[in-house]
């Protein structure tokens, strides 16, 4: 499931790209640097950052914009708290990782589910990521990290038809989301 070195990070920025040539306004997020990324890792305990996440981290760590809006994510919001949460939810439903200690936990939604490598898989390229829920079975939800950032990346084309549409109607509320989205001209 790992990808060759390099190549998640690789993914990882031309789903980004994608997003930004489909309508989305780069300077919408901001990425965090390689030292906040590891004082995050280390405020989780985290064995590892894999090179996806890493990328994923420089480029929506800081400021995550449209991806998982209401979600923590990032190197200030994702920190050992949230690992202390995600290690519990696991511990109680007997999870199959190998090393939740050792996991970095990419993503908490509600203080009920995380996003979460493997510690064990964490020194990987692209490792698979965990889906933990609170009273639901733990399973590996996406085969890779650049997987997993493709499908929360936001659908630029739905919030573009969104902004055209309430446009055209002549509405006079744009919701806070209108500003990171490009409209055509």
């Amino acid at each position: 499931m790992t990808a060759s070195p390099g190549g998640g990070a690789e993914q990882v920025r031309a789903t980004f790209a994608s997003a930004v040539e489909a309508g989305l306004r780069a300077e919408s997020v901001r990425g965090a640097s390689d030292a906040e990324i590891d004082a995050m890792a280390e405020d989780q305990r985290a064995r590892a950052v894999p090179a996806a996440a890493r990328e994923v981290l420089r480029l929506i760590g800081t400021t995550h914009g449209l991806w998982l809006p209401g979600s923590s994510l990032g190197v200030a919001a994702v920190r050992g708290e949230a690992k202390n949460h995600a290690v519990a939810t696991a511990n109680a439903q007997n999870a199959e990782l190998s090393d939740v200690d050792g996991a970095l936990v990419l993503a908490a939604h509600g203080g009920y589910t995380y996003h979460v490598v493997d510690g064990a898989d964490a020194e990987q390229d692209d490792p698979q990521v965990w889906l933990l829920t609170e009273d639901e079975p733990a399973r590996v939800a996406w085969p890779s990290v650049s997987a997993w950032f493709k499908a929360i990346t936001p659908d630029v084309e739905r919030y573009r038809e969104r902004l055209e549409i309430m446009r055209e109607t002549g509405s006079d509320f744009l919701p806070p989301w209108a500003q990171d989205i490009t409209v055509g001209g």
